[in-house]
């Protein structure tokens, strides 16, 4: 809406309610004045239709005597010929009833009764030849006969009848004069009626008027006092009234309302009328002059303000702004060219890469073109960080992004390639949009360069420091037609980068594009599986130097209908990373403590039950409440029930998680530490890990399962011993491992040479087999530094 249409809505009703006060006041002052002026001229033509209706009555009177007076009724009356006196007088009587009025249409009739009220001649001036005297006239006839009047006249109005004014007169029928009183049975009843037309008429009128109808009644009414009302006496015991009900105004009132509106209506418009064109003269133009400039600006169809020379607060407003949009400009590019480059480096940052990289991408698929993504990771720059500390991380980031964007110009000059974008996308990674034709080398050439930065580590400041990059390359449209898209392969690129050992480049293939689909498909499976029909628990015994089972870890397995067998080490970390792991946990708590008692009736009462539990799962404070409540459903032993964590997870333990592991031990589950030495653990650490048992991992198992590593081994194991730590040695698949752990003094052992994860079943059948081995090798034992040597290892598979 424009300033103007806005101005009009808001000073048209302010100006309009001026008004309409103005003449509200107007017709409150003359409204009392105006009613009675109105009441006066209802009066005056209130005594104008009573003056028409004395003026019917006494027609109907001369009409009377004009008929009797006459020949013709006495000569009717005293004929005794029935038939001549019925054509011949009666058509004499129609002729003197139709010269009585100089209208031929008016309504007239006249009537003969006989002292019976028998209709002795009936006659009316109208359409209708066969009339006959309605019954109004009669029972005024039987009224008046009753009485004692010999004379009267009457205003006949019934509904649904003609209105008629009815002058009756008793007649001797011998000497055609009035008849005394005591002969009044024995006289005729003569009756001339007539149709108040210009009564009537002015009757219509006033109720059309007034919309109400005039009362006639024999009594004159009291009206309401500041009613519109009038009342006049028709005749002495006959009055007409009208009211005028408060709904319906006078017409001069209803007239002076819509003069006084209407006035109102024309003064505001032509008032608001005057101000729009002031307002539009001196202060709207100028407005939106002002207003199309600035969007012009806005848009990008000019660059600056024009001063539009208005005086006054207009004039200045235009200066105002001018001043301050180039105030803002300056701002603007300042702001712009701070948001787009990174404060450290000086080169892009992310959001202008993203802007830039996505007209480019943009571009080259329109015109059918090519542009490669080299995604570049520093590899080893936090171990630079940390130990050198962050200003020389700074220095050499920015080096890095110097030396990077000069090697990649050279190139990009001497190749005559379209401008290239290179911006710093995070901490120590980087990125180089080139345009380029495929297979021609630039790629390979753009990444040896950088590389070659990295050949002898990389020198800041006179000395070298041990980085190298990961580059990974994606190509638009090949690999990608978007820029999210593009980065995302890219970025997979650089870790098979880092995966295939570091310092290298590595192009996007389709082997990437199906592991990151296996990945996306595995995270589809694992949100609608339902565990109870897809998962299923194996158990790997672990044994003493005797042979003899003290416990079984419980590890699961997952067989997809999409995807067929799923391994842990797949599924795992993605159910982890998803957030998907705690109803996995959960079941495989349930599912394996609901077992248990099956793994004691095979292996004994006191068969350790170990449990492993995503790492995620322990910031839950819940996990020890949903321990408690399923060793007690199952009615289980907590000393039975050994719950897992990795050497990894437990160097990381925080308050929070220390305080739930202490919640678990409290209540009287066993504590495990796996994969022991796959990280880096301190003697410190060892000391103050709060875990009942330790599970060598089978790596430092392979590493240590010489003679040479004999007393590091037995160092180790004496160690956790001092801590009142069980040892477990895992991956024990040879005879060699499991000899040399024995003579290290380990407690327990596990792998594939004992027995590998079976189901239920199948290990009931193993279980079988080995009491029975054991049973036939117990003559055959063979101590071992104190420990009694497994039978025929071999044996055990």
């Amino acid at each position: 809406m424009t300033l103007g249409k806005r101005a009009f809505f808001l000073i048209f009703p302010v100006v309009l309610a001026g008004y309409l006060v103005a003449a509200l006041s107007v017709y409150f002052v003359q409204a009392h004045s105006v009613l009675a002026l109105e009441r006066t001229r209802l009066s005056q033509q209130f005594d104008h239709m009573a003056a028409l209706f004395r003026n019917e009555v006494s027609q109907s009177r001369s009409f009377l005597y004009s008929i009797l007076e006459g020949n013709a009724v006495r000569l009717f009356v005293s004929e005794p010929d029935e038939a001549y006196r019925n054509n011949a007088l009666g058509l004499r009587l129609q002729q003197s009833v139709r010269s009585l009025s100089d209208d031929p249409k008016k309504f007239i009739s006249f009537a003969i009764l006989n002292p019976d009220l028998a209709p002795g001649y009936y006659f009316e001036n109208s359409d209708d030849p066969f009339a006959e005297i309605g019954a109004p006239q009669l029972a005024l006839a039987s009224r008046l006969t009753g009485g004692s009047q010999l004379r009267d006249w009457s205003f006949l109005h019934e509904a649904g009848a003609r209105p008629l004014i009815v002058y009756s007169e008793f007649i001797d029928p011998v000497t055609f004069s009035r008849p005394l009183p005591s002969a009044k049975s024995d006289a005729l009843l003569v009756q001339v009626a007539i149709e108040p037309t210009q009564f009537l008429s002015m009757q219509r009128a006033l109720q059309h008027e007034y919309e109400t109808a005039i009362r006639f009644e024999s009594a004159p009414q009291l009206q309401p006092s500041g009613s519109l009302s009038a009342s006049v006496r028709m005749a002495p015991s006959l009055f007409a009234t009208l009211t005028v009900p408060p709904s319906h105004g006078s017409g001069n009132v209803v007239q002076m309302k819509l003069l006084l509106g209407l006035g109102a209506l024309v003064m505001s418009l032509l008032s608001v009328g005057l101000m729009i064109v002031l307002i539009r003269r001196f202060i709207t133009n100028p407005i939106a002059a002002l207003d199309r400039q600035v969007t012009a600006v806005m848009s990008g169809e000019n660059d600056g303000i024009a001063e539009t020379g208005a005086e006054g607060e207009i004039g200045r407003l235009t200066g105002n702004i001018k001043q301050l949009h180039d105030q803002s400009q300056r701002a603007l590019k300042l702001v712009q060219q701070t948001s787009w480059t990174d404060t450290l480096t000086g080169i892009s940052n992310r959001a202008h890469f993203n802007m830039l990289a996505a007209d480019v991408v943009h571009q080259v698929t329109a015109q059918r073109g090519h542009c490669s993504l080299l995604f570049i990771d520093i590899d080893h720059f936090k171990f630079v960080n940390d130990k050198y500390g962050h200003e020389v991380g700074d220095d050499l980031l920015k080096m890095l992004a110097l030396r990077i964007e000069n090697a990649i110009s050279v190139i990009a000059t001497r190749r005559a390639l379209p401008p290239f974008v290179f911006a710093r996308l995070s901490g120590d990674e980087f990125a180089v949009l080139v345009q380029s034709t495929p297979r021609d080398g630039t790629i390979r050439e753009m990444c040896a360069a950088i590389l070659a930065l990295f050949s002898n580590g990389f020198e800041v400041r006179g000395k070298h420091y041990p980085v190298t990059a990961s580059i990974g390359v994606a190509i638009c449209p090949t690999d990608a037609t978007n820029l999210a898209e593009l980065i995302s392969n890219a970025d997979a690129a650089m870790y098979q980068a880092k995966t295939n050992g570091k310092n290298r480049s590595s192009r996007f293939s389709r082997a990437l594009q199906d592991k990151r689909d296996r990945i996306r498909h595995i995270q589809e499976e694992l949100r609608q599986v339902d565990p109870d029909e897809q998962f299923h628990l194996v158990y790997m015994p672990i044994v003493d130097a005797s042979g003899k089972v003290t416990g079984c870890e419980a590890l699961l397995r997952w067989v997809s209908p999409a995807l067929g067998n799923v391994t842990p080490d797949e599924f795992v970390p993605i159910a982890e990373s998803t957030g998907l792991f705690t109803k996995i946990d959960w079941w495989v708590i349930n599912r394996a403590m609901s077992e248990h008692h099956r793994l004691k009736q095979l292996f004994g009462p006191d068969t350790v039950l170990a449990i492993n539990i995503s790492s995620a799962e322990l910031h839950s404070k819940s996990i020890s409440g949903y321990f408690s409540d399923c060793a007690a459903r199952h009615g289980l032993d907590p000393q039975t029930i050994e719950i897992e964590l990795t050497e990894t997870y437990a160097v990381k333990l925080g308050d929070q998680l220390h305080r739930n592991i202490e919640t678990l031990r409290e209540r009287g589950f066993r504590i495990s530490i796996d994969d022991f030495g796959a990280g880096y653990t301190s003697v410190q650490q060892v000391i103050e890990y709060t875990a009942d048992t330790i599970k060598l991992d089978r790596a430092l198992v392979q590493n240590l399962a010489h003679a040479g590593s004999l007393p590091a081994l037995k160092a180790m194991i004496a160690l956790c011993h001092a801590q009142n730590m069980a040892v477990v040695g895992e991956g024990v698949d040879t005879d060699e491992k499991l000899a040399m752990l024995t003579a290290a003094g380990c407690d327990h052992f596990q792998g594939y040479l004992i027995c590998k994860p079976l189901m239920l079943p199948d290990l009931t059948i193993w279980a079988l087999k080995q009491t029975a081995r054991i049973a036939g090798a117990a003559d055959g034992h063979v101590p071992v530094h104190g420990h009694s040597r497994l039978p025929v290892s071999s044996d055990l598979l």
